[in-house]
């Protein structure tokens, strides 16, 4: 979704204070990655990436990691947590965000411009 901004404002975001950016490693190759928003709190934080390496999936660390952004995000007491999914996700992913206790309140479509 960043891929076309320029250095400047991808800089921005990443560095914002309000911007918590964690790694998973296993044995000392990255694994996943998250990026919480807390832009918006005390109303509300968002888990605005989540994911993990495809070689790393179905080991059951995408449970625990996620248990790890979350237990971050309310560290900030914000009044909600969200986080999205799309069709590029795993399609596990709802099944998990399900089981760790969010619940889906909407849908949308957005295009997303292919990749030259």
């Amino acid at each position: 979704m960043r891929r076309r901004m320029d250095d400047d404002a991808l800089a921005a975001i990443i560095h914002a204070t309000t911007t918590l950016i964690d790694v998973l490693y296993v044995d000392g190759a990255p694994a996943g990655f998250v990026e919480i928003d807390l832009s918006q709190a005390p109303e509300k934080a968002e888990i605005e990436y989540f994911g993990l390496i495809g070689e790393f999936q179905g080991r059951g660390l995408s449970k625990f990691f996620l248990s790890c952004a979350i237990h971050a995000a309310w560290q900030h007491d914000p009044g909600t947590l969200v986080i999205q999914t799309n069709s590029l996700d795993s399609p596990r992913a709802l099944q998990l965000y399900q089981k760790m206790g969010f619940a889906p309140v909407g849908t949308s479509q957005i295009e997303i411009e292919a990749w030259d």
